[in-house]
């Protein structure tokens, strides 16, 4: 039987999910079509499948407090499950993409609990379940199935940089500079720029350099060091960019963007062999689904508007 004959096999359909109790699978389905309401991220749908996330406090240059660490780690857990969304762009509205940590809302809410206590081992308990929401937060992006297209303008300081490391991809404005600010606050960085950025623009030296001055990175420069992938001239453009390009990304089979992108999270931090017996064995799965079919069928009789099943 020849390739195409096999892959042309249909497969057993799946049995039935069985739901306990009242909650039904129409009450599953609902649960994960609906997107939650946020009070500092602004969630909307500008093409089928493409999600923007919004970061949406501008009164604050979008610093990051609690509340938009918990949103930012419980929005893109709901959207790499929910089959309605294949790639999300992240940006910020108002002046800033972001000011990075809300120092205040800090202040306000950790430092009090901690001058309560007088013992540094029970004082450090206070701050781990900070430190690691602000970690997952930051990491939920990459941990996300779908990929992530951060899109850049004016500042992205602080805890920003950690945010856009997680990212897959990132363009920006002429106007954006990045600035690892934390050694200025008297604190090392400590929910993923140390360990993503040298990885991302591939210069020890350099990001060692932008993290102990605190010195600003020009656009210019971080398409140069390869922080970004390109540079657009306004913030109205950037956006309309990365959208087209989402919208490419999103017309693609949700089995291979997400499996590609499986494979290159867990390959970076693995040797080439482990990362080679990853996809291994993820395409002993993958290559049985129909998307293999149905974009080899395509590409075949040169059809461009093969349409995926949800996944």
């Amino acid at each position: 039987m020849s390739l195409i004959s096999r892959l042309l096999v249909k497969s057993k359909p799946l049995k039935p999910v069985i739901f306990s109790n009242n909650y039904t699978l129409q009450t599953h389905i609902a649960n994960m079509s609906s997107t939650p309401n946020y009070e500092f991220l602004s969630v909307s749908t500008p093409k089928e499948h493409v999600f923007h996330v919004e970061l949406n406090r501008p009164d604050k240059l979008n610093a990051i407090n609690y509340s938009l660490f918990s949103e930012l780690k419980s929005c893109f857990e709901f959207m790499s499950e929910s089959e309605d969304c294949r790639i999300v762009v992240l940006s910020g509205a108002g002046r800033f993409f972001t000011a990075g940590i809300d120092l205040q809302d800090v202040t306000q809410n950790m430092v009090p609990k901690v001058a309560q206590v007088e013992d540094v081992a029970r004082k450090a308990k206070i701050f781990r379940p900070f430190i690691r929401l602000y970690q997952d937060s930051m990491s939920s992006l990459e941990q996300c199935r779908k990929p992530v297209i951060a899109a850049v303008h004016s500042g992205c300081i602080g805890a920003g940089v950690d945010l856009i490391t997680a990212a897959d991809m990132r363009f920006c404005s002429k106007d954006a500079y990045f600035q690892v600010k934390e050694v200025d606050i008297g604190m090392a960085a400590d929910v993923g720029t140390l360990q993503r950025l040298p990885k991302v623009i591939g210069s020890d030296s350099l990001a060692r350099e932008l993290c102990y001055t605190c010195s600003k990175f020009p656009a210019a420069e971080a398409l140069d060091r390869g922080l970004v992938s390109k540079v657009y001239d306004t913030k109205d453009e950037l956006i309309q960019g990365v959208i087209g390009l989402a919208e490419e990304i999103s017309k693609k089979s949700p089995v291979a963007v997400q499996t590609t992108k499986a494979s290159l999270v867990y390959s970076r931090d693995h040797t080439v062999q482990e990362g080679l017996d990853h996809i291994g064995l993820l395409n002993q799965m993958m290559l049985q689904s129909e998307d293999l079919v149905n974009a080899t069928m395509g590409q075949l009789t040169k059809d461009p508007n093969v349409v995926f099943s949800k996944l």
